[in-house]
């Protein structure tokens, strides 16, 4: 058999199986030697054929890591009411999330002139992972005054969401009051919470959230996956 056409019948069995769940979102390919022993062909013909995988968007390489599967693009609104369980479950996926720090400490400066505090202030910072059918598509950084949500960190303790966890420190509901994008490239760190390549590119999302009275109550940062999430400007 010619080897193009080897290439590219590798290619669609990786593929089909990718499919059918035989290799799960996020989870690992066999290694080139391994696949080049399973189909009998060399490293070449296994790379062209993972090449051709990775242009179609069904995977990514990690640099010393291996390559990976990924999944079809989630469709996610910037709009006044952005909740990320309901926008992700809305694009057809299952929403989750993983929080990685909840700590209370002063206000840096930025942070005080966007919730109208003094630098210095106790804030209460919540970082994490969000993903979709178990995929990370997004870090993110909260931060709330912790005069007004004293019992927050106590609340995101239980219930692991950031909606739920206000409702419980008496505030219902919340709307987006601005937003800000900025294209920009995953330094190492990021890139490895969202296990993607160093420098893969991210959109940075600044946005503050206000309450009915228009009292800011969330100064959040948001880096979302360039290749994983579609982001849609919605109205009020």
């Amino acid at each position: 058999m010619a080897r193009s056409a080897l290439w590219r019948e590798i290619a669609e069995t990786l593929a089909a199986e990718i499919a059918r769940g035989q290799f799960p979102l996020g989870g690992k390919l066999p290694t080139e030697a391994a696949l080049s022993a399973r189909f009998g062909v060399n490293r070449h013909t296994v790379r062209h054929a993972l090449a051709d995988l990775a242009a179609r968007g069904l995977t990514h390489a990690r640099r010393g890591a291996g390559v990976f599967v990924t999944g079809s693009s989630t469709d996610y609104p910037l709009g006044r009411r952005v909740r990320f369980h309901q926008a992700v479950e809305a694009s057809g996926k299952v929403p989750s999330r993983r929080l990685t720090r909840n700590e209370t400490r002063p206000a840096d400066a930025e942070e005080a002139a966007a919730l109208g505090l003094s630098a210095g202030d106790p804030v209460h910072v919540v970082e994490g992972v969000s993903m979709a059918d178990g995929q990370p598509i997004a870090v993110f950084r909260s931060v709330f005054p912790a005069e007004r949500f004293a019992d927050l960190p106590a609340a995101l303790a239980l219930h692991q969401s950031i909606t739920a966890a206000l409702a419980d420190c008496g505030l219902p509901d919340y709307t987006r009051a601005t937003t800000r994008l900025t294209a920009t490239l995953a330094p190492a760190t990021l890139a490895l919470q969202l296990q993607l390549p160093a420098g893969a590119p991210v959109l940075q999302s600044v946005a503050v959230n206000v309450d009915g009275a228009g009292n800011p109550v969330e100064f959040g940062t948001t880096w979302f996956a360039g290749e994983r999430v579609t982001l849609t400007v919605a109205g009020g």
